[in-house]
């Protein structure tokens, strides 16, 4: 190590909330929630990826957008949140990103063939009969995922859940349903 590490280890520019650490190889990358500055709300910006060799953490490498918005069918415009990612690479060698998105219900997934490049869409997570979790009345709403990858590499999903509709504070006066549309 080169010099002492502390925190803010990023730029004072760069907001990243959440994030979630990973070793591939020799580097440790972090991903997380993107939050803007001056923003009106938490993850308005695209997921990027930051990185730093394992036996180095005062060197961090910006490796740049990893996933732009407006790639998954369930952003087509581009314009909503992006919450909190999780990362793994899975036994074919790819790098799979799980992420939720602002009025979905259910846990998207892009691939890459790095762990920093260009995340492509590939999915929601479904269940071993097809079926997208979250997607039906009486699922769980999904969000927040977390992945651990085994020693025998199996990959397990982890994720935020509810079996209610989630409600918000309107003007202080009760609640009113959220509308996911």
């Amino acid at each position: 190590m080169e010099k002492q590490v502390y925190n803010p280890f990023l730029p004072s520019y760069e907001y990243i909330p959440d994030g979630e650490p990973h070793i591939f190889g020799d580097r440790v990358y972090l991903y997380g929630s993107h939050d803007k500055f001056n923003g009106t709300d938490y993850c308005m910006n695209p997921y990027v990826c930051w990185s730093a060799p394992v036996d180095d953490l005062s060197s961090w490498k910006y490796e740049g957008i990893i996933l732009d918005k407006g790639m998954d069918p369930l952003d087509p415009e581009g314009n909503k949140l992006y919450y909190a990612p999780d990362v793994a690479q899975g036994k074919d060698g790819r790098y799979y990103l799980y992420y939720s998105i602002e009025g979905s219900c259910c846990i998207s997934v892009a691939v890459c063939d790095t762990p920093a490049g260009k995340y492509k869409f590939h999915g929601h997570v479904q269940d071993q009969d097809r079926h997208v979790l979250g997607s039906a009345e009486g699922d769980a709403y999904q969000f927040d995922p977390g992945i651990f990858v085994d020693d025998d590499g199996r990959c397990y999903l982890y994720s935020g859940g509810i079996h209610y509709l989630p409600m918000r504070i309107r003007d202080g006066n009760g609640l009113e349903p959220w509308l996911w549309n």
